[in-house]
């Protein structure tokens, strides 16, 4: 399918009173119906495609008999007729037929219902039929589309496009608020399909940091090719204390990796000495190959050959679809050791250890992308999703970083659309166990709720919340709730603290 360009609004109900209905019309067939239908038999049957000829119109049906099978069926008119108009018609004779239209809740909607398909709706359709006609000497394509998902799955919407649309296409839209659909061009589709498709990869190859920072406890045991790499990475963590300060802090995350292919990309050689993907690849280029990782990679390139042309077919469904892709999203990531690790601490198993945490910084980067978008309503949501190794005493703790900005669109009533910042923070340290922080700042007021799963952590963090909202008000902040509680925070799109703080600010 051919990239489609957003469409004209869709035909007003009162532009479609003004065409005039095929009730009672009568139809000349153009080839005989051979047996189709007997004189005085009916059949349901839609209007496809119209075309004006000289003195009448040229109709084509699609006939649905009464078994079940489908027939196609030329026919003209002297009067013309709306495209995917559902009627029944009764056989004459063997080049006639009588047609009647069905009741108007068998017609093609020409309005959406928003109530349900709200604004920005994504929406996939199938045109069954379409019509050409000439308004103020522009040309205008009237089609219908059968929808394929949304709850008005089934249903047909007649709408107006500036551009030919072949019968059959597969379009993807999204519901303006003009009463218009603007189509997703299908290079975006496929952009998004395959930051999902990589996104599962990655995930699927993915390890913990932490497994491969344990590794790298004693680099003087390495070989001397590979320990100068070891000793560069380590030398790239900074200690818990340290990440209180904000421009140590904020050294940490533009150091993450998560920023090395825009910094290489932009012509900058700088960041790259002290960027932990990029010591990761030096430390990969130091470790000697897997056996057979030439046989690997060439079966691999023959697999992706063999899937290539399901590519376009699969495209536009996936991502409707709920996959590994949605697990690789969650926040945070899970501790896991790549396959095919065991107890040996040799060279072989440091290598899949160094490939496993390049997979993670690289899960983390193609998150980003994915839950980056602009939502039904218009606001862009903008992610960055990082992973930070800290030291705490003789141990290194991954510390894993979601930061969301939510802009709101501009509306007239408003000078200056809100911005609300959302942070989640998810890191291990003993003795207080598993803890994830979630954070949202919107015009100056911070809200907060902590999950602890240890009982005396949570007790403990409760004891001391007075003192955090003593010390972010000497920060300057308006400081909303701040709540622990024991366990983990809630999954699905929304949590209890997104409710609780638009019902603060509302």
């Amino acid at each position: 399918m051919t990239e489609i360009k957003p469409s004209q609004p869709i035909a007003s109900p009162a532009a479609a009173r003004a065409i005039p209905t095929a009730s009672d019309m009568a139809l000349k067939l153009l080839q005989p119906l051979q047996g189709l239908l007997a004189a005085g038999e009916s059949a349901e049957a839609e209007v496809i495609a119209v075309k004006e000829a000289l003195q009448n119109f040229q109709v084509t049906l699609r006939l649905t008999l009464g078994n079940g099978r489908q027939a196609t069926l030329e026919t003209t008119s002297p009067r013309a007729t709306m495209p995917g108009a559902v009627m029944v018609v009764t056989a004459l004779s063997e080049t006639r037929l009588m047609a009647a239209l069905l009741p108007a809740s068998r017609q093609p909607q020409s309005s959406i219902d928003l109530s349900q398909l709200p604004v920005g709706t994504l929406v996939q359709g199938k045109v069954t039929a379409s019509q050409q006609s000439l308004q103020g000497g522009q040309p205008v394509f009237r089609v219908v589309i059968s929808l394929l998902n949304s709850p008005m799955a089934g249903q047909t919407l007649s709408l107006e496009s500036s551009r030919p649309i072949a019968l059959g296409s597969l379009l993807t839209a999204r519901v303006q608020g003009d009463q218009s659909l603007a189509f997703v061009p299908l290079s975006g589709r496929l952009d998004q399909w395959a930051i999902g498709q990589q996104l599962t990869a990655q995930s699927s190859r993915q390890g913990s940091l932490d497994a491969l920072f344990k590794a790298l406890a004693s680099p003087a045991e390495l070989p001397a090719s590979v320990r100068g790499a070891a000793e560069r990475l380590l030398g790239l963590v900074p200690q818990m204390q340290q990440l209180g300060d904000p421009k140590v802090l904020a050294q940490a995350l533009a150091r993450s990796g998560v920023f090395m292919e825009s910094s290489v990309a932009g012509g900058e050689a700088d960041p790259l000495p002290t960027d932990m993907k990029a010591a990761l690849l030096r430390l990969i280029s130091q470790l000697p190959g897997l056996p057979g990782g030439a046989l690997g990679a060439a079966q691999a390139s023959a697999t992706l050959g063999q899937a290539l042309p399901a590519f376009a077919r699969n495209a536009l469904g996936a991502l409707a679809q709920p996959s590994a892709r949605q697990l690789a999203q969650s926040f945070p990531l899970p501790s896991r050791l790549p396959p095919g690790i065991d107890d040996e601490n040799d060279l072989e198993a440091l290598l899949k250890l160094a490939a496993a945490a390049v997979s993670r910084l690289q899960t983390h980067q193609l998150s980003s992308l994915a839950q980056t978008q602009t939502t039904p309503d218009g606001t862009q949501v903008t992610t960055w999703q990082v992973e930070i190794p800290m030291r705490d005493q003789s141990s290194i703790v991954p510390l894993q970083v979601k930061m969301q900005r939510e802009d709101e669109p501009a509306q007239a009533q408003k000078e200056k659309p809100d911005t609300l910042w959302k942070v989640e923070l998810a890191f291990d340290v003993p003795p207080l166990g598993p803890l994830q922080i979630q954070a949202q700042l919107l015009r100056g007021s911070l809200s907060s709720q902590i999950w602890a799963e240890r009982s005396n952590t949570a007790e403990l963090i409760r004891a001391e919340l007075d003192h955090l909202r003593q010390r972010l008000v000497a920060a300057g902040l308006n400081v909303g709730e701040l709540a622990c509680a024991k366990g983990t925070p809630p999954q699905g799109p929304r949590t209890s603290l997104d409710q609780r703080f638009v019902d603060e600010t509302a």
